[in-house]
C-alpha cells in the first residue's frame, strides 16, 4: 500500500495549554487506522487540524508525498479529506438532501438549485447504505441514529481519499454499525484511507488495520492490530492498568421502589418517536436495570414516559414506594423521585456555556431561592459537594460544563440529580462518547450510588457493558418487551437474539 498522508511533528498550543506535542502519523491507502486515546488526549485536535478546522499549528503535513498547509475545511475537501464529527452537524429544518449538499448545491442550466436533482443523487448515497431514508424528508424527523447515518452519507457522497470518522457509531444500533462496518470495508477496497476514532475497543480490533496511540498530547505507540490486545491498548491509552473494567459492589437488594404496569405510548402522526405496548416491570432498592434494544426499540421513549415527558399520548399505571402516582411532567416526576440523565448530554442534557454550578442547580432552582433571588451560598456548598463526591475534574464549579471532557459533563449531569435526592435513577446511554478510564469511573458511581439504596435503571447500546454493570436485564423490540434476564442467564447472544425478536411480545 501506498503512502497518502504523512503528519510529522505537529505540535498545537491553546494559550498556556499544550494539546499536541511532537505528534506524528502515517496513513496508506486501503489502510483503516485507528486513533485511540482518552478524552483530551488531543486526537481531536490533531483531526481538526488534517480537515483545516485548525490552521495555526507547528510541524509538516504531507499528501501524496506533497507538502501542504492545510487553511480551510474547503481546503482539505478539495484535497480529498472529509470528517465526519462526533456532534451532528445538520441543520434541522432542511431535508436530507439540503444538509448532504449544502456549500455545493447542485444548478440547473437556468443557475437555479436543482432540488429534484440533488434529493436523486443523495437518495443513490442512502441506499447504498441502505438506510430506508427519504432524502425529501425533513433532519429533524429523523431520530438521533438515522441523522448520524446521514452524516456518513454525505461524506461518502464528497468522494473523498481520506475519510475521517470520529465516533461514527456512537448514536447507532448494532445491525447500522454491521452496516457501516461492511461500507468501510467496500471503501477501504476502493482505495480510501480512513482514521477510525473511537472508545468502543471492540470496534477497533474487528474493523482497523493499525493502530496509533496518544495521550495527554503526546504520541504513545502504534501497534498492528491483529498483535495487540484489549488490556495492553487500555494500558497505553490511560498509562496504568485497568484491572477490573465493570466495577460493581454486591449490594443487598431492597424493596420495591418502582412498579410500571402496562406502559403504553401512542405518539401523534408524523412523529418519529416509537409506541410503546403494555411494558411492565418492577425495580427495587440497590438494584441496577438493564434496558436492552436496538436503535429504535423504544428505549428512550419508555424513559421519557416514565419522566412525563408525553404526556396525553401516554398511560400506564406507575407506583413509587408502593404508592400509585400520576406523572404528568417532569416536575412530577422530580418531586416523586424520578431523575432522568438523556442521551443527548450536550443537546438536552446540559447548558453548554453556562458553568457547571449552574447546570447542577437547574433541577432546584425553586427549592434554592428566596424571593426570586438564588441562594448563592447554599448552592456553593452543594456544588463543592457533588465536585468532591464525583471527583469531577474541573478548576471550579464556575468552569463552563462546554470545556470539559464528556465524562466530566456525565458526571456534572449525575451530580445535578444527586441534589434532587432521587429514588429512582434513569440513565440513558450514561458512558456514550466518553474514553474508557472515564467509563469505568462512571461504572464505579452507578455502583457506589446503588450501594446508597437508589434504584437505578441503565440503557445501553453495549452489549459487554449491560451484562457487566446490571443485575437483572429486560429487552424491548419495536416497542414490546421481548425478554427479562436474571444476572448470570443473559449473553450478547441471548439478548441480541431477544432485541432482534418481536414474537414473545406479540399478543
Amino acid at each position: 500500500m501506498s503512502e497518502v498522508l504523512r503528519m510529522e511533528g505537529i505540535s498545537k498550543s491553546f494559550g498556556p495549554v499544550q494539546a499536541l506535542s511532537d505528534v506524528s502519523l502515517t496513513l496508506h491507502t486501503g489502510e483503516v487506522l485507528a486513533l485511540m486515546g482518552e478524552n483530551g488526549a488531543g486526537k481531536s485536535t490533531l483531526m481538526n487540524i488534517l480537515c483545516g478546522a485548525l490552521t495555526n499549528y507547528q510541524g509538516r503535513i504531507y499528501i501524496n508525498d506533497e507538502q501542504v498547509h492545510i487553511n480551510s475545511p474547503h481546503h482539505a475537501r478539495n484535497l480529498g479529506i472529509a470528517k465526519i464529527h462526533q456532534e451532528l452537524q445538520l441543520v434541522p429544518e432542511l431535508s436530507v438532501s439540503e444538509n448532504m449538499f449544502m456549500g455545493r448545491e447542485r444548478r440547473n442550466r437556468l443557475g437555479f438549485v436543482d432540488k429534484k436533482g440533488m434529493e436523486k443523487e443523495a437518495q443513490e448515497y442512502l441506499d447504498l447504505l441502505e438506510l430506508g431514508i427519504d432524502s425529501s424528508r425533513p433532519v429533524k424527523t429523523l431520530r438521533v441514529g438515522e441523522q448520524q447515518m446521514v452524516e456518513i452519507a454525505k461524506a461518502i457522497s464528497l468522494n473523498t481519499r481520506i475519510l475521517i470518522m470520529d465516533e461514527p457509531t456512537s448514536a447507532i444500533s448494532r445491525a447500522e454499525t454491521e452496516q457501516l462496518f461492511n461500507i468501510i470495508r467496500k471503501l477501504s477496497g476502493d482505495g480510501v484511507a480512513i482514521i477510525y476514532i473511537t472508545h468502543r475497543l471492540e470496534e477497533v480490533f474487528q474493523i482497523s488495520d493499525r493502530i496509533i496511540v496518544i495521550r495527554d498530547g503526546f504520541y504513545v505507540d502504534t501497534l498492528g492490530t491483529k498483535a495487540t490486545g484489549r488490556n495492553e491498548i487500555i494500558s497505553l491509552m490511560v498509562g496504568r492498568e485497568i484491572s477490573n473494567v465493570y466495577p460493581k459492589e454486591t449490594v443487598p437488594i431492597g424493596e420495591e421502589v418502582l412498579r410500571v404496569e402496562k406502559l403504553s405510548l401512542r405518539p401523534p402522526r408524523g412523529s418519529a418517536h416509537r409506541p410503546l405496548e403494555k411494558i411492565s416491570f418492577s425495580l427495587h432498592k440497590g438494584e441496577v436495570l438493564g434496558i436492552g434494544g436496538l436503535l429504535g426499540s423504544g428505549r428512550s421513549e419508555l424513559f421519557e414516559c416514565i419522566f412525563g415527558v408525553h404526556p396525553g399520548h401516554c398511560s400506564a399505571d406507575i407506583y413509587v414506594d408502593g404508592k400509585k402516582t400520576d406523572i404528568r411532567s417532569p416536575r412530577e416526576a422530580i418531586a416523586a423521585g424520578i431523575s432522568f440523565a438523556t442521551e443527548d448530554r450536550k443537546g438536552k442534557g446540559l447548558v453548554l456555556l453556562r458553568s457547571l454550578g449552574e447546570n447542577m442547580s437547574l433541577p432546584m432552582l425553586k427549592q434554592l431561592s428566596r424571593f426570586m433571588f438564588m441562594q448563592k451560598q447554599e448552592e456553593m456548598v452543594l456544588w463543592q459537594e457533588q465536585m468532591d463526591s464525583m471527583r469531577i475534574k474541573a478548576p471550579s464549579y464556575n468552569t463552563q460544563c462546554a470545556t470539559l471532557s464528556g465524562g466530566n459533563q456525565q458526571k456534572v449531569i449525575l451530580g445535578r440529580w444527586m441534589i434532587t435526592k432521587p429514588k429512582v435513577l434513569l440513565l440513558d446511554e450514561p458512558t456514550r462518547g466518553i474514553d474508557v478510564g472515564s467509563k469505568a469511573e462512571i461504572y464505579a458511581l452507578i455502583s457506589t450510588l446503588a450501594s446508597q439504596g437508589i434504584g437505578i435503571i441503565v440503557i445501553s447500546s453495549d452489549l459487554p457493558e449491560i451484562l457487566g454493570i446490571t443485575d437483572r436485564i429486560i429487552t424491548l423490540c419495536e416497542g414490546r418487551q421481548t425478554g427479562h434476564f436474571l444476572k448470570g442467564e443473559a449473553t450478547q447472544e441471548t439478548l441480541l437474539h431477544a432485541a432482534t425478536s418481536i414474537k414473545e411480545g406479540a399478543e
